[in-house]
């Protein structure tokens, strides 16, 4: 009604996550210490624009794609329960699986542009092209504000920039437990604030401009290990 209160559009973040046999150990502990830590920051993220309504769910990937989190599930309701590790990279079916979600219904038109964050270690083990169009074919697919974070020196990094579709669209390389920690606060902020402010008013997120992910530096000797 006029002057009243305006209404928030739901603006939905999907986790993509590979869950595969290659993740196990300490890259798998520390991708569930990270998002864990990161719902904080996020709940933050998504105060600063009470216009946006965030709403977060889990997809992991291994033999198959499945719902980790299926319900667009409310940031201050979010929690995090631990992925573990199987299996293949079939991040094709993941993709199909998102492209349902990413079709009208169940999406609306005044949603925000979705935010699609794909984390991976390695290369995909099925048809990831043919899913990566299904999801391309779908209306808020395509308008999707995507991030990528390449973990570690075997991850698929061509295919990776695939998925982005965009040169401008940021591609995070991680090689040790606090670079992924890192980079999943960044992903779970900065993607949040960009998709909650639409260029123009319109339906095509504002672009990163100068918020650019900064690794941080690993310690000579310290121990930990480098992926």
């Amino acid at each position: 009604m006029p002057g009243g209160p305006m209404a928030s559009r739901p603006l939905h973040f999907f986790f993509l996550l590979d869950c595969s046999s290659s993740m196990q150990g300490e890259k798998i502990a520390s991708l569930n210490w990270a998002v864990r830590e990161s719902i904080p920051d996020m709940r933050h993220a998504a105060e600063e624009n009470p216009a946006a309504s965030l709403l977060v769910r889990v997809l992991t990937f291994s033999h198959g794609a499945t719902w980790h989190l299926p319900r667009p599930t409310p940031v201050e309701n979010f929690s995090w329960t631990d992925v573990k590790t199987s299996g293949a990279t079939d991040m094709g079916a993941a993709f199909r699986l998102a492209a349902a979600e990413l079709a009208m219904p169940p999406m609306t038109e005044r949603a925000l542009p979705p935010v699609l964050a794909l984390l991976s270690d390695g290369g995909p083990t099925d048809d990831w092209r043919a899913g990566l169009a299904q999801l391309d074919a779908t209306p808020w697919g395509k308008r999707a504000l995507r991030v990528a974070i390449a973990i570690g020196q075997d991850a698929d990094r061509a295919m990776l920039r695939t998925f982005l579709g965009n040169p401008e669209a940021p591609l995070l390389d991680v090689n040790d437990a606090e670079q992924l920690a890192s980079a999943i606060r960044w992903v779970s902020t900065v993607a949040v604030r960009a998709a909650s402010t639409p260029a123009g008013g319109g339906s095509t997120p504002a672009p990163f401009g100068a918020a650019k992910w900064t690794p941080p530096q690993p310690v000579e000797d310290d121990g930990a290990d480098v992926w």
